[in-house]
């Protein structure tokens, strides 16, 4: 993989942030409707679907910024 620029670098940094947040809101969201016990199944399971996804970008852009080094 080709090094990244200190550009490219800051906006994966910062749309990686965006994600953490993203999946930590929608955490926040899944325990509160769950504990609500009002919650439409469906709209549980696309915010599950929706939080799996995140975390999948999430690890791709840790492995970009902290590639496994080998020593």
């Amino acid at each position: 993989m080709l090094p990244l620029t200190r550009e490219q670098e800051a906006n994966l940094g910062l749309e990686l942030a965006t994600k953490r947040q993203e999946h930590s809101d929608l955490n926040a969201a899944i325990d509160t409707l769950t504990q609500s016990h009002v919650a439409d199944r469906m709209l549980l399971q696309r915010l599950k679907k929706r939080k799996l996804q995140l975390k999948d970008r999430i690890v791709q852009l840790e492995n970009i910024l902290l590639p496994d080094i080998i020593a």
